[in-house]
């Protein structure tokens, strides 16, 4: 390299670290308005809690590494917290969001600033309400794209479509919450599903609202998807379109192709797909997956339709996917469990080998008792649902103000590493008397820098269902799943510590085990729980608390002045 080439290269460094430093006191921003907005939906108007007034709400848009700070007013009528979910938000748990758990609801009439603080995450994640229901209708998409002058690692869609899937009801949502926490049944089952805020023209009163994208013959395009339903694994798949995923939760994966596909509450999945079908409309469809039969559920089905240039009106419908049948167990598992890393040297993987923590977590739905037995789950009995037999019980002071003040009483740190009893945990035939779970606010204590492996078993008791099982603060690496009860000397000869999917949001299948690993590298306090709203409504969830490490850039951030207090 001669002297004019190392000085230019020199000079476009410095003009890089410049840029990189300017960002970052002076980072992208975002104001979110949270409010009422009237919608008609299904031959209905009703009011709901929005973004700025849409639904789903407003994108946020990024590349890899960026710092963003979203203003948040509370112009609601209700407390109010917003999640970045599958931002990790290195040593600043304060802008995470789970109500009492890293802060305190924004009260009507007040904001919040909360600083985004993006690491190693490139593809799609989304955001949302982390209080009461309010998800329903406050949530969207957050797009981060590669740093400038790095690559997709695949070819370069033509466009890049987004797609939320949702629930609707025509009751209002808090109603639905406040209902079946009462009766302590299940909730009302929602009346639609909706693509981008559209239910589509299988519903009523829906045709000319139904979402509707453009193609060009020949060209490929990218799907970002997430599903921000509240109680429903999706099914979906584009009539007479082979699909590609080459990421998901964040993170990119080897190509999978397939017809048709399952997303769990809560996960992100990017999709290729290409143009390459004759002239005409065809049917994006999503529909549920549900492998407890004991349960109701809004079993309709969604559409969008994707038009061609070119395309001359006719009479005829856009033609259906076909999809898996609503209780096909194994179309799902063999799907989410085909997803695998990279492992390039452009997008590495660093599997946890030597674990110095080990855990085994049950997760189940549980029964407490009711006055004169008038509730409206099992037996007259209220439904609950548990970690480990313990039934989360929330306190209204944020676990994270607790911690880093050192406020004693509001939380134990003797949560168990495994279950307080060993059984056949996926029995047919479970005694009743394994139903009734503990209430403790307790935690799980790392040291910086443990390394993690987790094994989620799903139980028989009351019902099994699969879980969309959830972690803050971290990604982690799904490296082996099964049906069953997990078994210690077995299972793990079969993991998969090559290439397995870097995730935070996995679905452990009904009956089932999945078994994760991950660095407890990031300070602070983090939320765990199941996606499925009325589960973790229930109590299904735990936290994690990481201890700080000894040197420079290893300890928990101070909070934000504006952090909302407590009250």
């Amino acid at each position: 390299m001669n002297e004019e080439m190392a000085l230019k290269i020199a000079g476009f460094l410095i003009i890089l670290g410049f840029i990189h430093s300017q960002a970052a006191l002076n980072p992208k921003t975002y104001d979110y308005e949270v409010k009422e907005a009237n919608f008609t939906r299904l031959c209905k108007n009703k009011t709901i809690l929005t973004v700025n007034g849409e639904f789903p709400g407003p994108t946020i848009y990024a590349r890899r590494g960026e710092t963003l700070v979203v203003n948040v007013y509370n112009k609601g009528n209700l407390g109010i917290t917003i999640h970045w979910h599958g931002v990790k938000q290195p040593r600043y748990p304060w802008s995470d969001g789970p109500e009492f758990i890293t802060q305190c609801p924004i009260q009507p009439g007040a904001n919040f600033s909360q600083k985004i603080i993006l690491s190693d995450e490139e593809g799609t994640l989304w955001w949302h309400a982390h209080s009461d229901w309010s998800r329903a209708t406050v949530h969207g998409l957050i797009v981060i794209w590669p740093k400038i002058g790095r690559p997709y690692p695949f070819p370069k869609p033509y466009v890049e479509y987004p797609i939320v899937l949702a629930e609707w009801w025509r009751q209002d949502v808090e109603a639905v919450l406040l209902d079946f926490m009462k009766t302590g049944g299940d909730p009302n089952t929602s009346d639609a599903l909706t693509v981008n805020g559209q239910p589509g023209d299988l519903y009523p009163c829906s045709s000319s609202e139904t979402t509707k994208f453009i193609l060009e013959h020949g060209k490929t395009y990218m799907l970002r998807m997430v599903n921000a339903a509240m109680n429903l694994f999706l099914f979906f798949g584009i009539a007479g379109h082979e699909i590609t995923v080459v990421g998901t939760d964040g993170a990119y994966t080897k190509p999978l192709k397939s017809h048709y596909g399952v997303i769990s509450p809560g996960q992100t999945i990017d999709i290729l797909f290409k143009a390459d079908q004759p002239i005409g409309q065809y049917y994006f469809a999503a529909r549920p997956y549900n492998s407890q039969p004991a349960i109701s559920f809004d079993n309709t089905t969604t559409t969008a339709i994707f038009e061609y240039k070119g395309y001359k009106n006719s009479s005829s419908k856009p033609a259906f996917p076909h999809l898996p049948k609503v209780n096909d167990t194994s179309a799902s598992v063999n799907f989410t469990g085909s997803f695998r890393s990279l492992a390039s040297r452009a997008h590495p993987i660093d599997v946890p080998m030597k674990i110095t923590r080990n855990f085994l977590y049950t997760i189940s739905i549980n029964t407490l008792p009711c006055p004169g037995n008038t509730c409206l789950g099992p037996r007259g009995l209220r439904f609950a649902a548990s970690v480990n037999n313990i039934t989360f019980d929330s306190q209204n002071i944020s676990i994270l103000n607790a911690y880093y003040g050192r406020i004693k009483g509001v939380y134990g740190v003797d949560f168990p590493r495994f279950p307080p009893l060993f059984f056949n945990f996926t029995s047919s035939n479970i005694s009743t008397t394994l139903e009734t779970p503990l209430n403790a606010t307790e935690v799980q204590v790392l040291n910086y820098n443990d390394t993690v492996q987790l094994v989620f078993q799903g139980t028989n008791v009351v019902a099994g269902i699969d879980h969309p099982m959830h972690l803050h603060g971290h990604s982690f690496y799904v490296v082996g799943w099964g049906f069953g009860n997990y078994n210690k000397s077995r299972d793990p000869l079969n993991f998969n510590l090559v290439d397995p999917p870097l995730q935070q949001t996995i679905a452990v299948p009904k009956n089932g085990w999945t078994a994760i690993r991950f660095k407890a590298d990031n300070p602070g306090v983090w939320l765990m729980h199941c996606h499925l709203e009325r589960h973790i409504s229930w109590g299904m969830e735990t936290v994690f608390i990481t201890k700080n490490g000894v040197r420079a850039g290893e300890s928990l951030l101070p909070p934000p002045p504006d952090l909302p207090p407590c009250t």
